[in-house]
């Protein structure tokens, strides 16, 4: 231990701190790294840095003050980080290059362990932050700003592959194809952050396991929130808002498994969640506020769990494709219930069925949604209510909350 703290302390003695500016003896942030030493620090003054390619090979701090531009001009990636224990902090990078054969960044970082890169501003990029088979990092306070059109010519704002015990907090990501991508990545912690007019998703993942989701808000995105073939996924305290379109919804489960997803506001979406093969899920406590579909079940959806929930103002409350129900709709809050509470336990008397007949006709002829508020269509849905034939039997809330939870 005594030999630890003495090689700090000589670490800490002997690092130095380099000054670069347009006009100083190390004008150029590149060679100012070449020159460093392990644990030395780059104060970067204001100005602009024509420069791309930038390895970061050792432990450094590298420090923006007044937010300097670093301006790849198109022609590449701009830093690249190949060492544990480095920190970017506070620099606007611009004009990343786009590439058809590279996954070109303003931020790479390869491999490395115990970074940080806060404050930074990304603007005109292809991807913007980009964590490759790294861990035990952190990416704080940054604001990335794409002008994505097309999907094949743009990237994703903050991207994980194959990294583990990362802190993603407090960011805000417009503009890219996804908001947010991870790829095989474990231990993910995302919180705080907005992502919002992105090209596909505001958040996307694939093949991550036990990661944590609080607190973010995912806004006007092309198709909502992916969140794909993954397990033991917590989602609490989120915003799903205004993901409007076709094909879009507020968040798209598919293949997910032991997870809980509660207190969160999916609120003006196509589809609140689209659901699809996914199973032993707790949906608990949120609010689903004027969508198309509050939830859509498409299939092999199992033992989940659905309640405490409100459901105020969708079309469509709850929405099957199948006659078989295994899950359990349990003191939830419908706003189109209607039934009554003679005993005053604010409970009502009368189980609440939420599948309509009509939304079982529009699953399999989607022209029929133009009659969504006709007279006709009240009635055959009161029918089935009363003489259940196409939609679940079993599919009841046998305990429907009589006031909003609160």
């Amino acid at each position: 231990m005594l030999v630890c703290i003495l090689l700090v302390l000589t670490q800490t003695v002997m690092a130095k701190t380099w000054t670069v500016c347009t006009s100083c003896e190390h004008s150029s942030i590149k060679g100012t790294i070449e020159r460093a030493e392990a644990h030395d620090t780059l104060l970067v003054q204001k100005g602009t840095y024509r420069e791309y390619e930038i390895l970061v090979d050792k432990p450094l701090y590298i420090k923006g003050i007044g937010y300097p531009i670093v301006d790849g001009e198109k022609k590449g990636e701009i830093f690249q980080v190949r060492s544990d224990h480095v920190t970017l902090d506070g620099l606007f990078i611009i004009n990343v290059g786009v590439s058809y054969t590279k996954d070109n960044a303003a931020i790479r970082v390869i491999q490395s362990k115990d970074f940080l890169i806060q404050n930074m501003v990304l603007e005109q990029l292809f991807f913007g932050i980009y964590l490759e088979k790294s861990s035990h990092g952190k990416v704080y306070h940054n604001r990335i700003i794409g002008e994505a059109v097309d999907e094949y010519n743009s990237g994703n704002g903050i991207q994980l592959w194959y990294s583990s015990d990362i802190e993603v907090r407090k960011n805000h990501v417009q503009g890219t194809r996804d908001g947010i991508y991870l790829e095989f990545s474990d231990q993910i912690t995302i919180t705080g952050n907005t992502s919002m007019d992105n090209l596909r998703y505001g958040l996307h993942f694939m093949f991550s396991n036990h990661d944590v989701y609080t607190h973010n808000t995912f806004e006007n995105n092309g198709a909502g929130v992916a969140v794909m073939f993954s397990k033991f996924i917590t989602m609490k305290n989120n915003t799903f808002r205004k993901n409007w379109g076709t094909a879009a919804y507020g968040m798209l489960l598919k293949e997910i498994n032991d997870a809980e997803i509660s207190n969160n506001t999916f609120e003006e979406n196509t589809i609140g969640i689209n659901i699809e093969g996914s199973n032993r899920i707790d949906y608990t406590d949120n609010d689903f506020i004027g969508n198309g579909w509050a939830i859509r079940v498409i299939g092999a959806c199992y033992t989940n769990t659905f309640k405490g929930n409100n459901f105020l103002y969708n079309s469509f409350d709850i929405s099957y494709n199948s006659k078989l129900n295994d899950n359990i709709f349990e003191s939830n809050y419908w706003s189109s219930y209607t039934g009554y509470d003679l005993d005053r336990n604010g409970i009502g008397d009368v189980p609440y069925r939420p599948v309509k007949l009509f939304s079982y006709v529009v699953n399999r002829t989607p022209e029929t949604i133009v009659l969504l508020r006709s007279l006709f269509m009240d009635i055959i849905d009161f029918s089935e209510r009363v003489s259940p034939v196409f939609t679940p039997d079993n599919l009841q809330d046998a305990q429907p909350l009589m006031k909003i939870r609160p």
